[in-house]
């Protein structure tokens, strides 16, 4: 007897130690175990919960995907391991007192085991674990590779996206452009006389020219579609999907305009401007041409070097079907 009384005295102290929470249902949902650790965590004493109905104290749970592992367990002998992805906190459980107020339950892990006891009814054991800091540092470890991600598709200079962002993205809306019989347009966009506004200004006012530049085209585009890309040095991309010829020459003209209007002073300017101004070239394949990106990026190269060779501030378009080089 005295060996038997050791033994469940140990069992109490083992059950209340463990840094687990563990409920013990009978074959009628009544809660007949509930250790420390739910006493501590839930903030209710076992003597408020023994032998009350399981969901009495939470009715939400029937319906849940815990209430059909203990259902599982308990009529079928069925073992459950509830996924933490769409279990997060179903029982509400806090850290403290302030964590409580403000509505913050601890992330849990939770097991529903069946437990066959000799002589009597099956019962369940459900073993809840405190996984909130390893669902911390999983979170911390999203947001940084979301900021990675960014810094490797983004221009650490304006913030815009880079230039293997672009390459990524014109590869993409080429294939969506073919698969959907639409047309694609690409703009390549120049600083005029850039090199020359850097050694007259410097180049600390040279990086802040690029800078309010690349806001002002981008403040321009207001589809999710269209992408801005620092193509290298003074050069800016955009990809303009489902744009005909004639609506992307109405884009490009606009953001000529819009830049010339920033009045950012440039004295070294060509043809006596006294203003930065942008030349622009565009290029579009259209629903009828074979689509191949290396021709529509250099139709808009050539394009962008005609408006250079026409004075610069201003808009040409590649004449040619894109695909003939």
């Amino acid at each position: 007897m005295d060996l038997e009384a050791n033994r469940l005295g140990l069992l109490e102290s083992v059950l209340g130690a463990v840094h687990v929470g563990a409920i013990v249902l009978d074959g009628a949902g009544r809660i007949v175990l509930w250790n420390r650790w739910m006493e501590q965590y839930s903030a209710m004493p076992a003597g408020d919960v023994l032998c009350r109905d399981f969901y009495a104290l939470f009715p939400e749970m029937r319906s849940q995907r815990i209430g059909m592992a203990i259902q599982q367990a308990l009529a079928s002998n069925f073992p459950s391991l509830l996924s933490q992805t769409l279990n997060k906190s179903p029982f509400p459980l806090h850290a403290d007192h302030a964590a409580a107020a403000r509505g913050e339950r601890l992330q849990q892990a939770i097991a529903v085991t069946p437990v066959a006891l000799a002589g009597a009814e099956r019962h369940c054991l459900i073993q809840i674990t405190d996984v909130s800091i390893a669902a911390n540092r999983e979170k911390v470890l999203r947001e940084q590779a979301m900021v990675l991600r960014s810094q490797t598709f983004s221009d650490g200079l304006t913030g815009v996206a880079n230039r293997r962002h672009f390459d990524v993205a014109i590869d993409k809306e080429q294939r969506r452009a073919k698969r959907n019989n639409a047309s694609l347009s690409l703009l390549m966009i120049d600083i005029d006389c850039f090199k020359a506004y850097n050694d007259h200004y410097g180049h600390q006012q040279g990086d802040q020219c690029l800078i309010q530049v690349s806001a002002a085209l981008a403040a321009m585009l207001h589809r999710s579609t269209d992408l801005l890309a620092r193509y290298g040095g003074e050069e800016f991309a955009i990809i303009l999907p489902d744009t005909d010829a004639d609506q992307a020459m109405l884009m490009a003209e606009a953001l000529r305009q819009r830049v010339l209007a920033l009045a950012i002073e440039h004295r070294c300017a060509a043809e006596g401007r006294q203003h930065v101004t942008v030349s622009v070239g565009l290029a579009t394949l259209s629903p009828q041409q074979p689509f191949d990106v290396p021709a529509l990026i250099g139709a808009a190269d050539r394009a962008l070097y005609a408006a250079k060779h026409a004075g610069r501030n201003r808009v040409a378009a590649h004449q040619h079907e894109v695909c003939d080089r």
